[in-house]
């Protein structure tokens, strides 16, 4: 096991007057394992790793007054066993903090702040001695002998009015939509002084907010490599990062074991071998190598779009042409899928702008593309939709609907529709679950988009908005597949012969 990439120091005197021992004492005792994984069966004992306890004893070292570290950042990739100790060691902050302590779970939204809360719920279920001392409710565990309090908070409603807080765990920080909710917290901490930790227990994420600026978890990963390497002394603030060196392959096992503390013990091998070819590659260094990678990385694995070049029959089928158009700058196309178990991807036209010329009125000839949507549907009389991104092309989608073209508006900007329709076209191009007609401009449009990665998930994205690589055809493909492979249902009409999924 190797230890943690960046790790502030604290003094051996601090930690043997803390109350790690006490803590890992208690986890091993009340702790159990709350759904079945590599560490064990559902009910069974929680047994601490090594690792894990040194990271316990640092994080209840003590000043000889209080904690020590008043604020901690904890960096490990997925499926680490993070959730485990965070609800454990909630609960002892809960049973043995303060008289009157206020004990909370946070996150970005209350569903993920309530998977710490409901592993607390379910270790105090489990043992007669905890849930004698408790009274349980939804979102909330009391105890009336101390008056202490142990709630779940989230990003999306919140209040700072009457915090008094003693203990706040923070589950994925990096999914925080800014950072105003954590600065509550930690200020609501004040009167109790260093009676009072905040455990912020996260992977890596994106490096900007909502707000454009450095997200709450990239500032304080950065503040504590600085901590880390000397140049800032704050002993109340402690950071242990696991992470693979920025140069390494991601697709190697030496480089998972350096990331992934739990790697062969807590996490199968096996998922990884499985997640590193299905997984962009951002993604893939985020969540499991536990890297701040940079957004601009390309989408598809090298060479799974090629591998998946085959011989095009568009006889009998049914199909869905994917539309996604630009005035100027930018290019249009018209991609065709075929609606059938292995969907066949085949261009059906491009325009766009040679980039050797430079000509500033260029232009997209609308008429020609409306004429080339009508050719297309006259010689493929099983076109069951027009999937088309709306933007600036209104008119031109009114007019062929009034014609009785079976037009579908399909927004690009839409990320919630974007998200999951990327994910789709993802994972049949790496698992060799479509064909396509190797038509060259797609391929160029597939390989220059890139991957952005923010807190509502990943879809692909032009490198900048004044980049010259183009990636019209991707969308236009992504968006035909999403479409080719869902059940054909009722649209809304909103508008005569338009129609909004």
């Amino acid at each position: 096991m190797f230890p943690p990439q960046w790790l502030t120091p604290v003094p051996t005197d601090a930690i043997e007057q803390g109350e790690g021992e006490l803590v890992i004492d208690f986890i091993e005792g009340f702790g159990i394992i709350t759904k079945d994984s590599v560490a064990g069966k559902q009910g069974e004992r929680l047994t601490l790793r090594d690792w894990q306890k040194d990271l316990i004893r640092h994080i209840y070292a003590s000043d000889g007054q209080g904690f020590r570290s008043r604020v901690n950042l904890i960096g490990m990739p997925r499926k680490s066993g993070k959730s485990a100790i965070a609800s454990a060691m909630a609960i002892f902050d809960t049973y043995f903090g303060p008289a009157g302590g206020e004990t909370y779970s946070v996150a970005a939204t209350r569903e993920q702040a309530r998977i710490v809360f409901s592993d607390a719920k379910r270790i105090v279920e489990a043992n007669d001695e905890l849930l004698k001392l408790a009274k349980l409710y939804r979102d909330a565990i009391e105890i009336p002998s101390t008056g202490s309090i142990y709630r779940v908070l989230s990003a999306e409603a919140f209040s700072a009015e009457g915090l008094n807080i003693s203990a706040c765990w923070f589950d994925e920080l990096h999914a925080q939509p800014n950072r105003e909710l954590f600065d509550v917290m930690s200020l609501a901490m004040g009167a109790r002084g260093s009676l009072a930790h905040l455990v912020a227990i996260t992977t890596a994420g994106v490096k900007t907010d909502s707000t454009g600026q450095d997200s709450i978890a990239f500032s304080l990963y950065n503040y504590g490599k600085r901590v880390a390497s000397g140049e800032v002394e704050d002993p109340s603030f402690f950071m242990a990062w696991w992470e693979a060196p920025a140069e390494s392959d991601h697709r190697d096992p030496e480089t998972w074991k350096i990331a992934n503390p739990g790697f062969g013990d807590l996490s199968d091998p096996q998922d990884f071998e499985s997640a590193v070819r299905r997984t962009p590659e951002a993604e893939f260094r985020t969540k499991r190598c536990n890297q701040w990678v940079s957004s601009q990385v390309s989408w598809l694995p090298t060479g799974t779009w090629e591998a998946c070049k085959g011989e095009i029959n568009l006889e009998g089928k049914d199909y869905v042409i994917g539309f996604d158009g630009s005035f100027s700058g930018d290019s249009t196309v018209l991609v065709g899928v075929t609606i059938e178990e292995t969907p066949q991807v085949f261009m059906i036209k491009a325009w766009e702008k040679d980039p050797n010329i430079h000509d500033d009125l260029w232009r997209v000839d609308i008429l020609d593309v409306e004429n080339q949507i009508r050719e297309f549907v006259k010689t493929h009389p099983n076109v069951k939709e027009i999937v088309c991104d709306p933007y600036r092309w209104q008119r031109s989608m009114q007019v062929l609907a009034e014609e009785g073209y079976p037009i579908v508006e399909y927004p690009s900007t839409n990320a919630r529709r974007m998200i999951p329709a990327c994910a789709k076209y993802f994972d049949a191009v790496v698992e060799g679950r479509i064909v396509h007609d190797g038509d060259p401009l797609l391929a160029r449009h597939l390989s220059n988009a890139v991957v952005k990665s923010d807190n509502l998930g990943v879809r692909i994205v032009k490198e900048n908005r004044a980049s010259s690589r183009r990636i019209d055809a991707a969308v236009a493909a992504v968006i035909a597949y999403d479409r080719a492979t869902t059940s054909r249902i009722e649209p809304e009409q909103l508008t005569p012969g338009v129609y909004v999924f």
